[in-house]
C-alpha cells in the first residue's frame, strides 16, 4: 500500500510500565484481549491499526459519538497532533519511547475519510487521558 498510517502501540509496554492499575485488570480476569481497531480501504490505499489496551472501551463508551465533529475539524486537529506526536517519536530521550513508538505517516493532502480521521483524533484524546500526555492543542473531552 502506498500511503499507510500505522499506530502500533504494543501491549508489552504496559508490563514494562508496571502500573498497579494494569495488574489489577489482569488479576480480575478483565484484561483486554481484543483491543485492536483496524480500518482499511484498498481503493484509497490507507490503513490505520490501533493496538492499545482500553481503546475499544474508550471509543465505545467515552469518546464523542461519530459525526460530533466535522471532517475538516478532525483533519485540522490531526495535522497538528500528528506533527507533535512525530516530534516526540524523534526525541526518545525526552519523551517516553514506550508511548511514542513509531512515526505516523499522515499526509494532509490525502482525504482519508471521516472514519480514519475520527479514530486517529480519538487515539490522541485517549493517549492524553490515559497516560496524562499534554499536547499543545487541548484534546480532552
Amino acid at each position: 500500500m502506498k500511503n499507510l498510517i500505522y499506530i502500533l502501540i504494543l501491549g508489552l509496554f504496559i508490563y514494562s510500565c508496571g502500573s498497579s492499575k494494569d495488574r489489577d485488570l489482569k488479576n480480575t480476569g478483565e484484561g483486554i484481549h481484543n483491543d485492536t481497531v483496524r480500518i482499511a480501504n484498498d481503493s484509497l490505499e490507507y490503513e490505520i491499526i490501533i493496538i492499545e489496551p482500553g481503546f475499544n472501551l474508550f471509543i465505545n463508551s467515552i469518546a464523542r459519538p461519530k459525526m460530533y465533529y466535522s471532517q475538516s475539524y478532525l483533519e485540522n486537529k490531526n495535522q497538528f497532533l500528528v506533527s507533535e506526536y512525530n516530534s516526540r517519536v524523534n526525541q526518545p530521550q525526552r519523551f517516553n519511547h514506550n508511548l511514542y513508538v513509531q512515526a505516523i505517516n499522515y499526509d494532509p493532502n490525502i482525504d482519508y475519510g471521516y472514519e480514519v480521521n475520527y479514530l486517529l483524533y480519538n487515539y490522541f484524546v485517549f493517549l492524553s487521558r490515559e497516560y496524562d500526555q499534554r499536547f499543545s492543542v487541548p484534546t480532552r473531552i
